[in-house]
């Protein structure tokens, strides 16, 4: 099974990447969101979410946006630039996403409305000889195992090649185990089409991991996101080509990841980054609650670098993990 890391808001960005990248084992990258307007409109930031680095043939564009003709104009810029593809984001329930009619909107509107989007921004990816994917959730609340499957049909019958299904409902927080059933479902519904399905959700470990593989053997991908925060390394741990120990010297990797945050992004995004980063990162350590607290209340990156130093000296057995 291919490993994916998957899209994270202030996460998925060169600098995390490159982390990754250090460890090894994982065969795609998709980015944080990338919202058509704010492209189109040549946004102080886009140029930030649009660097392919370290591993332009392993990036996948995800692209946000609520009108037809904007996210056909986006694609057709993204497919333009290095990666293996574009992924339309039918599956992001964060309220201020869907009620714009972006993210899982596209699956609780006028399915015509979703057809022809997905129609235009198909044809553009397909011309451009880059793999089309969409990454979605069940549904609503009231979903139907017909109304799902019908959605679906239209996404392959309109170029699809690749479905993402992180198997919840809109409002089914992590707590609630995703139904890989619909995963496999999927899978073997639309393998005589050779179009792939990748799974999503509550994979952390070699455990969860082989659990996954056992529900969904005709799944073709793994794609971890929150795992991936706060073990860069997971992907190695998983592979089944890997099988030797991990030493990690975490303070180094710390201090590495604020250098990195510095070159590959603004310095208006620097603590919300670092910030979020840092909440999954702590939850390694013994004093996880305590780590958090002095990692994200710095008041700027050089009292957070004194502050990674000050952990470790304390704390001189958390510097050094052997996995």
């Amino acid at each position: 099974m291919k490993l994916i890391c998957g899209p994270m808001a202030t996460i998925s960005h060169p600098a995390f990447r490159i982390l990754i990248e250090k460890f090894g084992f994982c065969d795609e990258y998709y980015t944080e969101m990338i919202n058509a307007g704010s492209l189109l409109n040549f946004g102080p930031f886009e140029k930030f979410y649009i660097d392919p680095s370290p591993v332009p043939e392993k990036v996948v564009w995800q692209l946000t946006g609520t009108d037809k003709e904007r996210m056909t104009e986006a694609a057709r810029q993204l497919v333009a630039l290095p990666g293996i593809g574009l992924d339309v984001n039918m599956g992001c329930s964060a309220p201020d996403i869907y009620k714009t009619g972006a993210g899982i909107g596209w699956m609780l509107c006028d399915i015509e409305n979703t057809r022809q989007m997905v129609a235009s921004v198909g044809k553009v990816v397909l011309d451009s000889g880059k793999r089309f994917s969409v990454k979605l959730r069940l549904g609503d609340e009231d979903f139907t195992d017909e109304g799902f499957l019908s959605f679906c049909d239209m996404l392959v019958e309109n170029g699809v090649q690749l479905l993402t299904l992180h198997p919840r409902t809109k409002k089914e927080k992590l707590a609630r185990p995703p139904r890989y059933s619909y995963c496999q479902m999927i899978a073997e519904r639309y393998k005589s089409a050779g179009v792939a399905v990748y799974l999503n959700g509550n994979v952390k470990d070699e455990n969860s991991f082989k659990y996954a593989e056992a529900s969904c053997p005709s799944c073709q991908g793994v794609m971890i996101s929150r795992a991936a925060v706060q073990k860069p390394w997971i992907f190695r741990e998983l592979s089944s080509s890997s099988d030797e120990k991990i030493t990690v010297n975490m303070e180094e990797l710390c201090l590495e990841y604020v250098d990195l945050i510095e070159k590959y992004q603004p310095v208006e995004f620097w603590k919300t980054r670092l910030q979020r980063f840092f909440t999954y990162f702590a939850m390694n350590f013994k004093f996880a609650h305590y780590a958090q607290t002095q990692f994200l209340n710095a008041l700027n990156n050089d009292d957070l670098r004194q502050r990674i130093r000050d952990f470790f000296e304390k704390c001189p057995e958390e510097r050094v993990k052997v996995l």
